[in-house]
């Protein structure tokens, strides 16, 4: 039986993704971020600045798309503009790298609900805003007088995604089956959550 996928949801600057490498060596299975953005673009035949591009700007409604749609000799999701099809292209990349990999970890992506079936266990990582942007600033390198407009508008993006593709609220931590605020630190998040996916996972194990 496969273990489960670990999934995560992070605030910008909340060390999410760091979080998501520590754990994953922890468990030594892979995990992924950015690669899914460099693999649809290869599969796809996108440019990956168009790709990333399209992934930050706001996605129509599926229905307004779908009214739009006036060409009969093209698919329906031919006729989507590029910021509605991302997400589809992205969500069979993650699916596939599930039916060919045992666990991993993703980052971001709308994760927990694409795999939603896969019985993931889905982990929200956050922090107090003083805190990410003091990370923004000392270890992305963001100017101090730009930091917080940086962290606002990321997250605005990101709760958007995440939002419009799944119907469901990003903030909404009744999704998640863990919630840490990463002031605690990053080995201490990583250390949690590959203690609470062995526990999640022997239970899986017991009740099968």
């Amino acid at each position: 039986m496969k273990k489960p996928i670990i999934t995560i949801e992070r605030q910008y600057g909340s060390g999410g993704s760091i979080i998501g490498r520590l754990a994953a060596e922890k468990l030594g299975i892979n995990c992924y971020n950015r690669q899914i953005l460099d693999m649809t673009a290869k599969k796809c035949g996108i440019d990956k600045e168009q790709l990333e591009s399209a992934e930050e700007t706001v996605p129509t409604s599926f229905l307004y798309s779908l009214l739009l749609s006036s060409n009969p000799t093209r698919s329906m999701e031919d006729n989507l503009p590029l910021s509605d099809k991302v997400f589809l292209m992205e969500s069979r990349i993650i699916s596939e790298i599930a039916e060919n990999e045992g666990s991993f970890i993703l980052v971001g992506r709308c994760g927990s609900y694409i795999l939603e079936d896969k019985g993931c266990f889905s982990v929200y990582i956050y922090a107090p805003q003083e805190f990410r942007i003091k990370r923004a600033i000392e270890e992305y390198g963001i100017k101090p007088n730009k930091a917080e407009a940086i962290m606002k508008k990321a997250d605005k993006r990101r709760e958007t995604f995440f939002n419009v593709n799944t119907g469901r609220s990003w903030q909404d931590k009744e999704l998640y089956s863990l919630c840490l605020n990463s002031e605690i630190g990053d080995e201490l998040c990583a250390e949690i959550i590959v203690k609470a996916y062995n526990e999640y996972n022997k239970k899986l194990t017991e009740t099968k």
